[in-house]
Parts: structure tokens; sequence; C-alpha cells
């Protein structure tokens, strides 16, 4: 299964200079947040692939413009032909506004997951905005990344973390890619393209193993 990862920055290549077919090849997208509404339904548009996302914290239109197309599974843990996908969005709470969350909620919405998880056996994809605390992260604090993120990766060992957030431009020692144990842990601001072994079906179904709860707290808006 071919495996399109996206964040914070819309690719000229797949929108203002998109060509016919460029987008094919992939049979599964997932957005790790910060991209415009509009670039999620144009890829899923013309991909013809499902679309997996979670917020970012710059993705409070959502609530009234969401992807068209697109299933949200921020808060959700999902199984896709075969492969356990769970999606946590938001980033480290800094200042009042959406999709921000202190570590002590971002830990209570991991420990409502666990149910699911233990039904799963562990997950395989780990689809986030943020990203671990000290993998790939900053020392400012708006893009300082979760220790719940880095717990959950000691625990359940996913093949793939994927985070966006802090964004590759920011310096010449963010890495794209690091390992963890079993783990990988990828950013994909702009976009990054995986294989995973998975039998691709793009009529398969979601299978959804948990539902959403909103934290209450600093990280809803009330400005």
């Amino acid at each position: 299964m071919k495996i399109l990862a996206v964040s914070d920055h819309e690719s000229p290549a797949l929108w203002d200079h998109y060509i016919p077919g460029r987008l094919d090849s992939f049979d599964l997208i997932l957005a790790c947040g910060d991209l415009k509404a509009d670039y999620l339904t144009f890829l899923v548009t013309m991909s013809r692939a499902r679309l997996l996302y979670v917020h970012g914290n710059h993705d409070g239109s959502y609530s009234s413009h969401p992807p068209e197309g697109c299933d949200d599974i921020d808060g959700r843990l999902i199984v896709y032909n075969g492969v356990r996908i769970l999606g946590l969005g938001g980033c480290l709470w800094y200042h009042e506004g959406p999709h921000q969350y202190t570590e002590k909620q971002m830990e209570r919405r991991i420990r409502r997951l666990k149910r699911a998880l233990k039904k799963a056996g562990g997950v395989d994809i780990v689809v986030t905005h943020a990203p671990p605390r000290g993998m790939g992260d900053l020392e400012d604090p708006a893009h300082r990344g979760f220790e719940a993120f880095a717990r959950l990766i000691e625990t359940y060992q996913p093949q793939y973390f994927l985070h966006g957030h802090v964004h590759l431009n920011y310096g010449s020692a963010i890495p794209r890619m690091s390992e963890h144990g079993a783990t990988k842990v990828i950013n994909v601001s702009e976009r990054f393209e995986f294989e995973h072994p998975a039998k691709a079906d793009r009529s398969a179904e979601i299978e959804w193993l948990s539902g959403r709860r909103e934290e209450p707290g600093p990280d809803v808006f009330t400005g």
C-alpha cells in the first residue's frame, strides 16, 4: 500500500501546478494538520484514495468548513486495509487557541484509547500534528513535543509515528526521520511518501474502534 503523508505546507506540485494522474499511485493519504481544507478536498478528489486527517493548531476553521470527502480520525483508533491507525491532533498548549492541549489533557486522550488499543492488539501508524518530546521537537513553547507521545512510542512501538508542526526549514538540525526502538518517527512537513506492506483495497471500509471526546480546558477556543 503506497501512502502519501502531508502536513503544514500545501505542495504546489500537488495543487497549483497539479498534473492529472500525479496522485493515481497512492492508496492512502494521511494529513498531519495545518493544511487548508480546500487542499485536502482537492487531494482526495484527484487521487481517489482515502484521506485521513488530524487537526493542527491552525485548523480552527475546520469546525465551519471541514475538508470534504475526508475522514477525521483525531482522537480515534481505526483499522483500514488491516492497518491500525491512531490519530491525535493538536499541539502543546502555549496560548489560548484551538486544538492545544496540556500534557495532562493529552495523557487523558491517550488513556481513553487504551481499551481500543488493547482490543486491536496495538497500533501500526500514529498520526499526530506535534512531535514526541525529544524526537525532532524544539525548545520554544510553541514547538515543544509531548512527553505523552514519547511514552506512547515506548509502550506500543508502532511501525511509524508521523507528525508535522516543526517545519523542516526551521533549522538544519531538524531530522526528517529518526528511529526509536522499532518505531520510525517521521516529520512529514510538506510531504512524505512511503510503502506499507498491507495489501491495498480502495473499496475497503474503515473500522472505527473508538469514538472521540473533546477535552475541555485551554485547548478550547473561547476568544
